[in-house]
């Protein structure tokens, strides 16, 4: 296996993953609509399309030995739901790939998806979980705890003075770095047919991670605890006054705030040293 498509390339695992795949010796394309935003990562070749637009796909797999797909709405603003991306484009992703001869495909879904299938980003992401498995090809799916990209939020908030968390503080995570994840799934791409979960290598309680934040920015904590109540009445109201778009990011943040989000643990990078190097760059 030498040729592997990785589409959302441009995001933040996708970049990481075509660096990782290069320095391990595979041939890399990258799948993007925007190949601006890979400038400076070395890639054997970029292929510019629409995954939303199954007609532009049309020939992207041939060749091609193995796709890994990271695609999946993030801050997306051009009217598409969680189907159209998360469930959809990977699906028309897949069909291409199995009529182009793909021997595997490899899909990033999130950890522990099977208990929030009631949430609208999981339900697309395991609806499309659900069809590669029964799409007769040879897959991986890859169930990664936060990333390390997500926890800028709580940065931003410790700079503002404040960080908010849900209930006690006490749920524990082991969020990953996009780039022990990219190796993570790199080294694990020989395998078929299988769930592989994965977190970074501390378990730290929500608390922790917000006093690694004001650390990094030198700034006397300040953590608020809201009430479990007060979370499920503010969920009604989003889910009445604002649209999927909106919506749907905060329910997964308010969800994952009231569970333990602990994987097998992977890595090397730590989120204090993450959030000094984005303290120093702020």
């Amino acid at each position: 296996m030498k040729k592997i498509l990785v589409a959302g390339a441009t995001g933040y695992l996708g970049q990481f993953l075509l660096m990782e795949l290069k320095n391990q010796g595979y041939e890399t394309i990258a799948l993007t609509r925007n190949s601006n935003k890979l400038n400076g990562i070395g890639v054997d070749k970029i292929i510019i399309a629409e995954v939303t637009k199954p007609q532009s796909l049309t020939d992207v797999c041939i060749e091609i030995d193995c796709v890994i797909s990271t695609v999946g709405i993030t801050k997306q603003k051009d009217g598409l739901t969680y189907m159209d991306v998360d469930f959809q484009a990977n699906v028309s992703l897949l069909q291409e790939a199995k009529r182009s001869g793909v021997k595997k495909f490899v899909y990033v879904s999130v950890f522990n998806g099977h208990l929030m299938r009631n949430l609208k980003m999981i339900e697309a992401k395991e609806r499309f979980v659900d069809e590669l498995e029964s799409s007769g090809m040879d897959y991986i799916i890859i169930r990664p705890n936060g990333f390390f990209s997500d926890m800028i939020e709580v940065l931003n908030m410790a700079k503002k003075g404040k960080v908010y968390l849900i209930g006690n503080g006490e749920y524990k995570g082991n969020p990953i770095h996009g780039a022990d994840l990219a190796e993570f799934i790199v080294n694990n791409i020989e395998k078929s047919n299988i769930e592989l979960k994965v977190g970074g290598p501390e378990i730290l309680s929500q608390n922790q991670i917000a006093r690694l934040a004001f650390d990094a920015l030198n700034k006397k904590e300040k953590i608020i605890h809201i009430p479990l109540w007060i979370r499920n009445i503010s969920l009604k109201l989003f889910r009445w006054f604002s649209g999927q778009k909106t919506y749907g990011p905060i329910e997964f943040f308010m969800t994952v705030m009231t569970m333990d989000m602990v994987a097998p643990r992977y890595g090397r990078n730590k989120i204090k040293e993450y959030f000094k190097e984005l303290a120093v760059e702020k």
